[in-house]
């Protein structure tokens, strides 16, 4: 299966009324104005969306405004985050009845398998899909880490074709290489190690605070493909601070909070999230305030 996925890719935000049913039209419009800042893809309803806060009837609803809302404009992947691998085939199934372009499939939520377990989940999910799939291993989220021996027997999956890889240690990079070679193309899944991922051979970036500020994340990534460090690195250190809560528990609250302060979302989560409150939301605010008053001076955004 050829696909060419590349450059970055928000975690999308869910947005919410402030009854905390979805808002779709807000969705949809958090979603085109990412488009047209020129984002290379679309991740919906990721950790950043909320995937496990919604209903089974609600999830297919948000993919299907998020599909009619790109157009095709943009590559539209989908988390698929169920409890079991039924649950994640029906899904699957699902999503591309709807038209999504590709799936991000995760471990089943909550049990935490035996390396064959998890192979056999993700097997399982791709024979049932004509799908693209990227593979989205999170240790530190999702107590399950996706060990290189379990890509090794996944890697000639013919549409298991991209692995987002948010382990913080960034020599999983080099090691699945020399592991796989090209077989699965790597996306760096932790905004605080974006750079060094795309350095050691990342084809892009899933990224949380580009929902929040879009073109720096954007010029960030173009001055490094277009050999410019210089510039890469003085986007990234001014940007390091925020991309440091993509990292923390708390991200979907401080991303959607800066999303708000940005003028592009609305901070509502549901439970058992929160708001940001107290001495958090102010370091936070503070956090988005200074980023934004100090923005670095952009070569290119396109």
């Amino acid at each position: 299966m050829q696909v060419d996925w590349r450059g970055v890719f928000p975690a999308a935000t869910t947005q919410f009324r402030p009854d905390l049913s979805i808002d779709i039209g807000e969705t949809q419009r958090v979603q085109d104005a990412l488009i047209k800042d020129g984002v290379h893809g679309l991740i919906i309803m990721g950790t950043v969306g909320e995937n496990n806060s919604l209903e089974p009837d609600e999830k297919r609803d948000v993919l299907r405004a998020a599909v009619e809302a790109a157009r095709k404009r943009a590559p539209v992947l989908v988390g698929v985050s169920e409890f079991d691998t039924n649950r994640a085939i029906a899904f699957a199934k699902d999503a591309e009845k709807i038209g999504a372009d590709g799936l991000m499939l995760l471990p089943a939520m909550v049990y935490v398998p035996t390396e064959a377990e998890l192979v056999a989940h993700f097997k399982a999910v791709a024979k049932e899909t004509g799908l693209p799939i990227m593979l989205y291993n999170n240790p530190p989220a999702y107590r399950v880490s996706v060990g290189i021996e379990a890509i090794k027997q996944l890697a000639d999956i013919p549409n298991i074709v991209c692995l987002k890889e948010s382990a913080p240690d960034t020599r999983r990079f080099t090691d699945l290489y020399n592991a796989i070679g090209d077989k699965i193309m790597l996306f760096a899944g932790l905004d605080d190690v974006a750079l060094e991922g795309l350095i050691l051979g990342a084809k892009g970036w899933v990224s949380g605070l580009t929902n929040a500020f879009p073109k720096e994340s954007l010029e960030l990534y173009n001055a490094y493909k277009r050999g410019d460090l210089e510039t890469a690195l003085a986007i990234y250190r001014w940007f390091m601070p925020l991309l440091h809560l993509d990292a923390e528990h708390d991200l979907v609250q401080s991303i959607k909070l800066a999303e708000q302060i940005m003028g592009r979302g609305s901070e509502r989560v549901r439970p058992p999230r929160y708001p940001l409150a107290g001495a958090r939301r102010a370091e936070v605010t503070a956090m988005v305030e200074r980023a934004a008053a100090t923005r670095p001076t952009l070569k290119s955004a396109a």
